[in-house]
Parts: structure tokens; sequence; C-alpha cells
């Protein structure tokens, strides 16, 4: 039985969604554990049961309501992995390598997705275009939340590597933006381009500083999947 349009596409982002945030969030935790801080191990976060990652609202509704009013992305989180920075061996280090083991994950989901659509012949024809459509899914996703979570604003992954790389004076005043910073983006990715469409100019700082990286590493992945994308 054919599934209806809607429920189709919507099962071949939930599958993608769940892996890509449950993996991130994983070896955020797993990093952090293995440099010295047991905080996410003891919350039981170093698992592959997207339920311990999920948050109700930022992973389920808000993406489900942007689905299904047709908005023109999905934006979403899941829930914050704790990390005692001071508990680190080497805290402005660690906290950097923690911070990049989330974005690096992803990226390794992207390509071991690309390398999965080689063997989708293996599969029922019938089920061949479900697969590859989640596959392709799963690819720009993770490289949409590789890209997105190394933008240096708090509390976004990139942003633990500045602080790390930083004057410690300089460090303190950058991380006192955090307060601010779940704000900072709802302006960048939803009141700039507002603002630019009725002043009738482009101002989607958001989509310019995904779409240049991803236009790069695109090809890298059509090249793995041995498809166009």
């Amino acid at each position: 039985m054919k599934l209806p349009d809607t429920i189709y596409t919507a099962s071949t982002w939930i599958v993608p969604i769940l892996i890509a945030i449950t993996f991130h969030e994983a070896a955020h935790a797993f990093a952090a554990w293995r440099f010295g801080d047991d905080t996410a191990h003891r919350l039981g976060r170093i698992t592959f049961n997207p339920l311990k990652h999920v948050d109700p609202f930022g992973t389920i509704l808000l993406p489900a309501l942007l689905f299904l009013t047709k908005a023109p992305f999905l934006f979403g989180w899941a829930k914050p992995v704790p990390v005692a920075f001071q508990r680190l061996g080497e805290p402005r280090r660690d906290m950097a390598l923690v911070a990049i083991a989330g974005p690096l994950t992803n990226v390794v989901l992207a390509v071991v997705s690309a390398a999965l659509i080689r063997l989708a012949w293996l599969l029922p024809e019938s089920m061949t275009p479900w697969f590859v459509q989640a596959l392709y899914q799963s690819i720009l996703l993770n490289l949409i939340l590789a890209i997105f979570n190394m933008f240096p604003i708090p509390p976004l992954d990139g942003s633990r590597v500045v602080m790390s790389l930083l004057p410690k004076a300089l460090a303190r005043q950058y991380a006192k933006l955090e307060r601010f910073g779940f704000l900072i983006l709802l302006g960048i990715i939803f009141l700039l381009p507002m603002l630019g469409r009725q002043m009738g100019t482009d101002l989607n700082l958001f989509r310019w500083a995904v779409a240049a990286p991803l236009q790069w590493l695109m090809p890298i992945l059509r090249a793995i999947a041995g498809v166009p994308l």
C-alpha cells in the first residue's frame, strides 16, 4: 500500500534526524568521559538510545510544526550534553576536542550514508527509492548539522573551539554571550531574513554561511555515493 506523500516524505527524514542527533550528542558525552569528565556518563548519555537525547519540543514538536506548515527549512535541537569543563584533563584543549566530536561524527555519518547508497541495489526494488531518499536526507542533514554547529555563537560547538583559543580574559567575556546565544540564533535564522524581505535585500546569513561549505562538500559525497545527488 502506497503511503500518502506527506507521511512518506516525513518517514525519510525521521530516521536520519534521530540517528544524527543521537550520534552527535553521544559523541560529545563519550569524548567528555574519555577526557576526564563523567557527568554525561553518569546520566546515561553515552548511548545510541535516542530517547536519552531527544528534547520533546526542540527535537519533535518544533520540527514537525515547521514540516507540516511547509516552512522553507527545518530547525530544532537536542537535549544538551552536560560537561563540567573544569574536570577535563586539560580544560582548554579538551573543551575544543569535546566540542568537535559532535560535528565530526555528523561528517562521518554523511560519508557512511553516501557509501551505503552504493549498496541500494541489494534491496528489493520496491524499497530502493525510500532507502536512497532517506540516505540523501541523511547526507544533507548531517552536513548541515556539522556546519551549523561550528558557527562561533555560544552555545554552539564552534564557540567552545573559539573559547579554547582565546586568551583567558577574552574567553571569559566571550562566554558571557551564551546567555543571549539563543536570541542571537533566532535573530540570524528568522528575523534577519524577514527584515531583508521588507528591505528588498537578502539578509539570510544562515543560508550564506551554510551554502558555501555545503557546495564544497557535496561533490565529495557524490563521488563516494557514485550517483548524482
